[in-house]
C-alpha cells in the first residue's frame, strides 16, 4: 500500500488546536464533542457533581447521550451520539485489565441505549490526549476520519476517500500513516467498522492495538447493538488517536504504590494458578467450550440443545493448538492475563481476501459457540474464517451467530427455502452457506440484506411475507429487547433467564452470569436468593464499565483460599483489590458498599433512559420461551428423563400416560409462572414497582432524584 498516496488524497475539512491537559487522579475533567454536520468541535467541562453521580465510562457516556438526544430520537438521526469513554481507572498499567472503554449510542437493533465494553488502546489514548470522553454527533457528507493527536494537541476532520473500509486493512494503513516510524506504531490506535456495517443493523466497532511482536494491528470489538452501523451511517471511516508515549503513571494517581502492590499480588496469582484454573494465558475464554458442553449449556442448533458429540472438534485443546503461544497477549499494557489469543498466518479460503494470510483475533468462547455449535458447525477452520470476516467487515459475532442459527431453524421448518434465500441452503451445519451469507451482507445484496437486520426485524418480516406463525417465531427467535442472545443455554437456570432478559440493554452475559451459582452449585435456591444475586452481580459488573476495567481478572483466576471465604462467588480478595485501586487512583474514600451504590445510580439512570424512550417496563423484561424451556417435542424428548422427573418433583404432575405435547404445555405453564415470580422478587429487591419502574423513594435514597428523572418516572407510578 502506498501510504503517501493515501495521505495525499486527504482533504482537511477542519483542524483545531487545543490546550494540553494533564490528567489528575484519573480524570481530565473535560470531554470532546465533534459535530460532523458542522465540522465543529467543543470542549466541555466535567464537573465534580457529574463525576459523583456518573463516575465515567458508561455512566458519563449515558449522561452525555441523554443530553444529546430527545425521547423520539432514532438511531440514524444526526443528533444520535456515539460516545466513547474510558473511565477513571482506565490507562493504569500496574493492574490487569485496565485498558477498557465503554461505547454508548441509541441502537438500530433495540431502539434503546446500547453499551459495549471494548479493549484496545484507543480509550487510554483518548484520555492521555486530555479527554474523559469523545462525543460524536451529526453526519458527514463524505467519508471522513477524525484524528486526535495528543502529541501536537490538534483535532482534525479529514476526507479520506482512498483508504480501505474493512478494519484489518484500514487499521494498518492508518497506523502506518500517523506513526512517525515503526517503533512509534504502538502509540497509534484506530477505531473503525467495515463494509458489512454499511448494510446491517448488527455493525460493530474495532479498536486497534499494535502488536510489535507480530508486526500487525490487532483488533478488539465493541460488538453489541449495532454501534458500528451508527458509525458508518455518520460516514465515519475511522477515528485515530496518537500519543507521545505510554508511561507508568499517565493518570497521575494519588497512590501509585498501593496499585503496584495489588498488581504484584495479582500477577503472582496468574503466574502460579492460571494453568490449574482457567488457562487464560494459553486458551483465553475458549477454555469454556467443553465445560459448557459438559453441563448441557453449550448452544447447539439455535439453543435447542446444550451439548453435541462433535464438540471435541472445537474444544479448548483444538484452539490451544491453533493459537500462537508464548506471547504476552494483553489488549492493554501490563495485563498479565494475556487472554487476547490469536491465530496467526491463517490462509483465507473465501471472500475478497481469499488466499491472503492474516492474523485472526480469537475465537473467544462466544465466537466458537455462536459461529460454531449454535449453527451446527464443528469445523474450527470455518469458525476462524467466520470470526475473521465478522471482525473485518464490522459485524457483531454474537448477533451474527445467533441470527444465522435462527435462520437455519426457520429453513429446516419450511419457513424459508432456496427461493426465498436466493439459493442458499441454510440448514444447520452448512458451512458454505454461513460464509456466503456474511459476504452477501458485506456486498449489500441478496438474502444478506434481510439477515443483517437482526432477529426481531426478521420475525416480523417472515410472518408478514412468508406466512410464518408469529408465536413460533417468538418462541425460537433468541432475542430480547431486540438484541440477540449471548451464547449460553439458560433453560435450567431461572436466575440466568432473568440475568439475560432483565438486562437494561438486552441479553448480554457481561451484566449477570449466574448459571453455575444457580444450576450447578444450587447456591441461590429461593426467589429471594436469586433476587439478591440479580441485584448484586449486575451492579458489581456495571462497576467495571464505569471504571474502564475488564471483568475477566475479577474471577477467571482466583486466590488459592477463595473457596474458604464466606462468599466465594464474589471473590472477595479481588473486590478488595478494586476498592483499594479506586481509592489509590482518585484519592477518594471508598468501600464495597459505595461500589454498589455507584453502579445503582447509573443502572437506575439507564433504566429510566429506556423508560424515556418508551420501554423499560415489565413487558420488555421477558425473553423467548426457548431461553426458558423446551419449545418443541424434539427438545423435550432429547431430555425426557430430566423433564419427566421435573414434572413429577417440581410441578407435581405425574407424566405417565401423557403425550409429549401435553408435557411440553404443562412444563411451559410452570416455568413461565416461575419467571413471573422471579420478576416480582427482583423488582422488589431493586426498589422498583411491580411494573419495573424505579420509585421516587429509591431514587432519593440513591441521590438520583434529579428533576428530569422524577419527571420521567412520575407518569408510570
Amino acid at each position: 500500500m502506498d501510504i503517501q498516496k493515501l495521505r495525499d488524497s486527504h482533504k482537511v475539512l477542519a483542524k483545531y488546536d487545543y490546550e494540553p491537559k494533564e490528567l489528575k487522579k484519573g480524570y481530565a475533567d473535560r470531554t470532546l464533542h465533534i459535530d460532523l454536520g458542522k465540522n465543529s468541535h467543543e470542549i466541555k467541562p466535567v464537573t465534580d457533581a457529574v463525576k459523583d453521580k456518573f463516575i465515567g465510562g458508561k455512566g458519563l457516556g449515558l449522561r452525555l447521550l441523554w443530553d444529546a438526544t430527545k425521547p423520539e430520537t432514532k438511531w440514524n438521526d444526526p443528533e444520535n451520539a456515539i460516545i466513547i469513554s474510558p473511565g477513571p481507572i482506565a490507562g493504569i498499567t500496574q493492574y490487569a485489565g485496565s485498558g477498557k472503554s465503554l461505547v454508548v449510542s441509541i441502537s438500530p437493533l433495540t431502539d434503546i441505549v446500547i453499551d459495549s465494553n471494548v479493549g484496545g488502546y484507543f480509550g487510554p489514548f483518548l484520555k492521555f490526549s486530555g479527554f474523559d470522553a469523545l462525543e460524536l454527533t451529526g453526519k458527514a457528507d463524505k467519508e471522513v476520519i477524525i484524528v486526535i493527536d495528543g502529541t501536537k494537541n490538534t483535532i482534525s476532520i479529514e476526507e479520506a476517500p482512498e483508504e480501505a473500509v474493512d478494519s484489518h486493512v484500514l487499521a494498518e494503513q492508518l497506523t502506518e500513516m500517523y506513526a512517525d516510524n515503526e517503533k512509534d506504531r504502538i502509540n497509534v490506535s484506530v477505531v473503525s467498522a467495515g463494509t458489512a456495517a454499511d448494510n446491517a443493523y448488527i455493525g460493530m466497532l474495532n479498536f486497534s492495538f499494535w502488536d510489535p511482536r507480530r508486526g500487525v494491528a490487532r483488533l478488539k470489538q465493541a460488538g453489541r447493538g449495532g454501534i458500528g452501523t451508527v458509525f458508518r451511517d455518520k460516514k465515519i471511516k475511522a477515528i485515530v488517536a496518537k500519543v507521545e508515549k505510554i508511561a507508568g503513571n499517565m493518570n497521575n494517581v494519588e497512590d501509585i504504590k498501593a496499585i503496584q502492590e495489588r498488581g504484584k499480588r495479582f500477577n503472582k496469582e496468574m503466574r502460579d494458578l492460571d494453568e490449574a484454573q482457567c488457562e487464560m494465558k494459553t486458551k483465553g475464554t475458549a477454555h469454556l467450550v467443553e465445560i459448557m458442553d459438559q453441563y448441557d449449556l453449550l448452544p447447539v442448533n439455535n439453543f435447542k440443545f446444550g451439548a453435541h458429540p462433535d464438540t471435541k472438534n472445537i474444544d479448548s485443546e483444538v484452539w490451544k493448538s491453533m493459537f500462537t503461544q508464548g506471547l504476552p497477549d494483553g489488549c492493554w499494557i501490563g495485563c498479565t492475563m494475556a487472554c487476547a489469543k490469536a491465530v496467526d498466518n491463517f490462509k483465507l479460503k473465501t471472500g475478497p481476501y481469499a488466499g491472503t494470510e492474516v492474523t485472526v483475533d480469537g475465537p473467544e468462547y462466544e465466537n466458537a459457540a455462536g459461529l460454531g455449535s449454535n449453527c451446527g458447525i464443528f469445523d474450527p477452520d470455518v469458525i476462524v474464517e467466520l470470526n475473521f470476516y465478522c471482525d473485518t467487515y464490522g459485524l457483531d459475532t454474537i448477533s451474527y451467530g445467533t441470527m444465522v442459527a435462527f435462520i437455519m431453524e426457520c429453513y429446516e421448518n419450511g419457513i424459508l427455502d432456496k427461493e426465498k434465500t436466493g439459493g442458499l441452503e441454510l440448514t444447520f451445519g452448512n458451512k458454505d452457506a454461513a460464509l456466503e451469507l456474511i459476504h452477501q451482507i458485506s456486498r449489500g445484496e441478496g438474502f444478506g440484506l434481510i439477515a443483517g437486520k437482526g432477529i426481531r426485524w426478521m420475525k416480523k418480516y417472515f410472518a408478514e411475507n412468508y406466512g410464518a406463525d408469529p408465536k413460533f417465531l417468538q418462541d425460537i427467535g433468541m432475542e430480547a429487547k431486540g438484541l440477540e442472545y449471548s451464547e449460553y443455554v439458560s433453560k435450567e437456570s431461572l436466575a440466568q433467564q432473568g440475568g439475560f432478559a432483565m438486562t437494561n440493554k438486552g441479553p448480554q452475559h457481561d451484566e449477570a452470569w449466574l448459571i453455575f451459582m444457580d444450576m450447578v452449585n444450587n447456591q441461590i435456591p429461593t426467589f429471594e436468593d436469586k433476587a439478591e444475586a440479580l441485584h448484586y452481580f449486575p451492579m458489581f459488573r456495571t462497576w467495571f464499565g464505569l471504571m474502564g476495567l475488564c471483568k475477566l481478572p475479577w474471577n477467571d483466576v482466583e486466590p488459592e483460599n477463595n473457596a474458604e471465604t464466606d462468599e466465594p462467588a464474589k471473590v472477595p480478595e479481588h473486590v478488595d483489590n478494586y476498592v483499594t485501586i479506586f481509592k489509590a487512583v482518585t484519592g477518594k474514600e471508598f468501600s464495597k458498599k459505595e461500589m454498589i451504590r455507584q453502579s445503582e445510580r447509573v443502572y437506575n439512570f439507564q433504566r429510566i433512559f429506556n423508560l424515556r424512550r418508551g420501554y423499560g417496563k415489565r413487558e420488555q423484561d421477558r425473553g423467548p420461551y426457548r431461553a426458558m424451556g423446551p419449545v418443541t417435542v424434539e427438545e423435550y424428548e432429547s431430555r425426557q428423563d430430566r423433564y419427566d422427573a421435573q414434572l413429577k418433583e417440581k410441578v407435581g404432575v405425574d407424566p405417565t400416560g401423557k403425550t409429549s405435547e401435553e408435557k411440553v404445555a404443562i412444563m411451559r405453564a410452570f416455568r413461565e409462572d416461575q419467571y413471573e415470580q422471579l420478576l416480582d422478587a427482583v423488582y422488589k429487591r431493586r426498589g422498583w414497582t411491580n411494573n419495573g419502574i424505579p420509585t421516587i423513594e429509591h431514587l432519593k435514597e440513591l441521590g438520583m432524584d434529579l428533576p428530569e428523572l422524577i419527571e420521567t418516572v412520575k407518569p408510570h407510578l
